[in-house]
């Protein structure tokens, strides 16, 4: 309604003003028409009667050929003139007083009132709306005058004289000589007005003076130390120019993405101040400009006023484009002021004292100060009242200010990925938490979900996950994971992650008809859509090799950056050098498609080639750039402190207290901390003997995956259900048998399954007898066999395998050590060995599975024999080379080099190929 209203009165004030103008320049213009006729007329009648009555003698300087009044002609022509004179005094008799009306209308305050009445006072409008007029003298036209000239006569009637300047013109002044010091008293009482009527921020003004370094205005040098006032070096203009450039960019660009054709109208619409006016004076001293500044010039004039800047140039010859109001000084009191059809001479108004006006600029700056109550921190990041924005168009928050404004990061169709450089110690990870928390307090988890993956050796966003110390989380985070290292499986696994929820929003936009985010939304607005960000710290380490992972991260990141951007799914992407990538040499799609540019101090490659401004930047700033880097798109913020103990965490219990009801905690992926099967969501979900459905399956490792999955082997009564853990490192091999036993005896009741555990290698029969003892507190049998018994219960399992086809695992821990016993045999007999591959190949279809850990590929070789490779169809391999496991892997190459604490996992019947897994810790090193 407010937009609507001031719509209107500014439409009312334009009409007006057009129609005065036009009825004082075809008055004025009649007048001037008609006393030229008379003149010649009158000129020539004298001439004629020189020479038909008194001859080329009297015609030599006589004094009598003057025009005489009492000559019929000459009355005759004086009359005319008398006649014009009344009928522009009839056109115009109302028009002083109109004029005073609508001046009165359209500049009210400040803009238009005397300077006792505002000078001194900080200004309180918002800037919602500006007013149309601002006064800068008076002027006077009587019937018995000519009309262009101003009377100060007391017959003559006297009316303001305001320009438009903000939202509605330029202003262009040019002096006359030595009237330098009058042009500084006109623009000084400007933008003095101007200052004085808005509240302190609302208004930023640019001084730019080619003659003069430090000098220009002033009176206004307290606002200079604020964000108000700018004085601007007179060898660099194109700076101003490229910073105005970027700034109309900017505009437009968020305006005409909200559907408005300007500024003005934006901010009718969202009734509140969305930027600051700018207003930039410029100095010419008459000087010519370069080419390439006035064509820039020319530029900017034409797109400001809807960007919300004016211009007012002062003896700079050039031509703008668009709407521009011209002010000529005659001498240091007058000016002629541009009108439709004619000139008026204006009556300039005095200066303002220049006490008074040093004084009124330290109130505005000392107001502007305290409003922006010092340097800006990260609450002043946090809206008043949290989740309150909808996702549905784009996501924006601010992340930190300039000059006391703030800067803004959208991330939506336009801009739809993000690219974040910077070397350590930049500030790289104290910007993305300016920016999870802006985000997280302005939407609700109902409309963003984060992803969030650190792969440096660093817990950056641990503290959004609970923990020991606070039982908070962010419930916007739906993954986090943090000490990745050389775990760059995990970030291909987010990558096929968001690539399948891609697919799943494409099919549910395909089934609404509708090819948009915002479009799915609406036509299914009881669906869960919210918009995805994830967040990859130091992501040039998912591209670290040449090998099958680059390739298939590549080609998803690709995929993700180009179609991303209409479902909903982000990428921030964050690298201290994007340069040494070789994944993406020649290949700049992803490149091209983060828009969106953060560039910390010294940070390189991120913005363009030509752009230095991150070369530049102070410590703790950030160059926010929306337009790929370009120059035209930097906007330099300070970023406040959001990562120092306390801070962040203070917001997290507040959204964690406002959202935790209806959101779980973030699955937390740690890859420095191995995980502990009890608290494994695939554990938990084993079913138990009463509810067993298909066939049982034992737990060996937690895949690398966005949820939290688990690695297992089938067990169905089938030849190959058997498990070899190969290498020499001990306690991992440990913890794959011992988490495979455990979670296969939860799925049996008691009885319905018997353990045999045989430990070789000395040092592991302490946790072998635990296991046992686990088990048989259970309820299960298990037995504890000595190395020296293994040849016989070997042979005593292989005898009763088509008794009972009774359940029976065999735990054999180093079963190379034990191969010297079981190879002798007595003469007439099997060996051990023997009996140990007739039960490893007819065992599993009676029931009868072997979990063994073998510590060297050839021993493992050895107790299978010739073709007896079949006979395994699970495979755990530790320290082992990939070279070495071709014919364990269906014949595969396979690319692997051992890592601590990880295994290589492949199973014949579900593997396409080997993938990395996480082995459990072993009960006493949770305890």
């Amino acid at each position: 309604m407010i937009g609507k209203k001031a719509r209107q009165q500014r439409g009312r004030v334009v009409a007006a003003l057009d129609e005065l103008r036009t009825r004082i320049g075809l008055a004025m213009g009649a007048a001037r028409n008609a006393r030229v006729e008379a003149e010649l007329e009158l000129a020539t009648q004298e001439l004629e009667r020189a020479i038909v009555t008194v001859g080329s003698d009297r015609a030599r300087g006589d004094p009598s050929l003057a025009p005489r009044p009492e000559d019929p002609v000459s009355d005759a022509v004086w009359q005319r003139l008398d006649q014009v004179r009344a009928a522009f005094g009839q056109e115009w008799a109302d028009g002083p007083a109109r004029l005073r009306s609508l001046v009165a209308a359209s500049a009210p305050g400040a803009a238009g009132q005397p300077p006792g009445r505002w000078l001194g006072r900080v200004g309180t409008d918002s800037g919602l709306t500006a007013p149309g007029l601002w006064r800068i003298g008076s002027c006077a036209v009587d019937s018995s005058t000519d009309a262009e000239e101003f009377d100060s006569s007391t017959d003559a009637e006297e009316f303001d004289v305001a320009v438009p300047l903000l939202d509605e013109s330029h202003l262009s002044i040019s002096s006359a000589q030595g009237t330098r010091h009058a042009v500084d008293a006109l623009v000084e009482s400007l933008l003095m007005r101007v200052l004085s009527t808005f509240e302190p921020g609302a208004v930023r003004v640019h001084l730019w003076d080619i003659g003069q370094l430090t000098a220009v205005l002033p009176n206004f040098y307290p606002l200079s130390r604020t964000s108000a006032v700018t004085v601007h070096d007179p060898t660099r203009l194109v700076d101003l120019l490229d910073e105005f450039s970027g700034h109309i960019r900017r505009i437009h660009a968020d305006a005409m993405q909200g559907g408005y054709p300007s500024l003005r109208a934006m901010r009718e619409a969202k009734r509140r101040r969305i930027e600051p006016w700018r207003v930039a004076v410029l100095y010419g001293n008459g000087e010519e400009l370069e080419p390439e500044q006035r064509r820039d010039l020319r530029r900017i004039a034409s797109g400001a006023l809807d960007a919300g800047i004016s211009l007012i140039l002062v003896d700079v010859p050039t031509v703008l484009g668009g709407s521009v109001e011209t002010v000529s000084l005659r001498d240091e009191h007058s000016a002629f002021c541009s009108m439709t059809g004619a000139d008026l001479v204006v009556r300039l108004d005095p200066s303002l004292p220049a006490a008074q006006v040093s004084a009124a600029s330290g109130a505005i700056a000392k107001a502007l100060v305290a409003k922006q109550g010092g340097p800006r921190g990260f609450t002043d990041l946090v809206p008043a009242e949290l989740g309150q924005e909808r996702s549905t168009d784009e996501l924006r928050t601010p992340v930190g200010f300039d000059e006391g404004d703030p800067v803004e990061v959208v991330i939506g169709d336009a801009t739809p990925h993000a690219l974040i450089g910077g070397p350590s110690g930049s500030g790289k990870t104290n910007f993305l938490y300016a920016l999870l928390g802006g985000m997280a307090a302005r939407y609700s988890p109902d409309e963003l979900a984060l992803y969030l993956l650190d792969f440096k050796e660093g817990v950056s966003f641990a503290g959004l996950a609970p923990g020991r110390k606070d039982e908070s989380w962010l419930p916007h985070a739906r993954l986090i994971g943090v000490n990745v290292n050389t775990d760059r499986e995990f970030g291909l696994a987010l990558l096929r992650f968001l690539a399948d929820e891609l697919r799943h929003r494409s099919a549910a936009a395909k089934e609404h008809e509708v090819t948009t985010l915002a479009e799915l939304r609406a036509a299914d607005p009881h669906g869960s859509w919210p918009r995805i960000v994830a967040v990859i710290d130091e992501f040039q380490y998912l591209f670290a090799g040449r090998d099958t992972v680059t390739a298939l991260a590549t080609s998803l990141l690709e995929d993700i950056a180009r179609r991303g951007r209409s479902q909903g799914i982000h990428l921030v992407l964050a690298s201290q050098d994007v340069a040494g990538i070789e994944a993406f040499w020649g290949k700049p799609a992803v490149f091209e498609q983060c828009t969106l540019r953060i560039a910390m101090p010294k940070a390189r490659r991120v913005l363009t080639e030509t752009n230095q401004a991150a070369v530049t930047a102070p410590r703790w700033h950030a160059v926010v750039n929306h337009d790929s880097g370009v120059a035209h798109g930097n906007r330099l913020a300070h970023i406040p402190d959001a990562s120092s103990p306390g801070v962040f965490a203070r917001l997290q219990r507040s959204l964690w207290q406002r959202y935790a009801s209806g959101h779980g905690s973030p699955r937390l992926f740690d890859g420095a901390v191995a995980p502990v099967l009890d608290e494994s969501a695939a554990y938990a979900e084993l079913a138990q003997a009463t509810a067993l459905v298909g066939q049982p399956r034992a737990l060996v490792g937690q895949a690398i995956a966005v949820s939290d999955v688990a690695f297992g082997v089938e067990l169905p009564r089938a030849p190959g259900r058997n498990l070899a853990v190969l290498g020499a490192a001990q306690w991992p091999a440990m913890s794959i048998l011992d988490s495979a036993a455990r979670s296969l005896a939860r799925q049996f009741g008691q009885g319905d399954v018997e353990f045999l555990a045989c430990c070789l290698v000395d040092s592991c029969a302490p946790a072998v007898a635990r296991l046992t003892d686990q088990l048989q507190r259970e309820g299960h049998k298990a037995e504890l066999v000595y190395g020296d018994e293994l040849g016989e219960r070997l042979s005593s399992v292989h005898a009763g395998l088509s008794e009972d086809g009774a359940r029976r695992v065999l735990l054999l821990y180093g079963v190379d050590a034990a191969l010297p016993t079981l190879e002798r045999k007595e003469p007439g007999t099997q060996s051990g060995l023997d009996v140990l591959r007739a039960v490893l190949k007819q065992g599993p279809a009676r029931g009868v599975h072997v979990f063994g850990w073998w510590r060297s590929v050839a021993r493992l070789k050895d107790t299978l024999g010739f073709g007896g490779t079949e006979d395994v169809g699970a495979l755990a391999a530790l320290d082992v080379q990939g070279s070495d496991l071709g014919p364990f892997c269906a014949g595969q190459v396979v690319h692997w080099s051992p890592r601590p604490g990880r295994a290589l996992f492949f199973d014949r019947t579900t593997h396409s190929s080997p993938e990395v897994m996480i082995p459990y810790a072993l009960p006493e090193e949770n305890s």
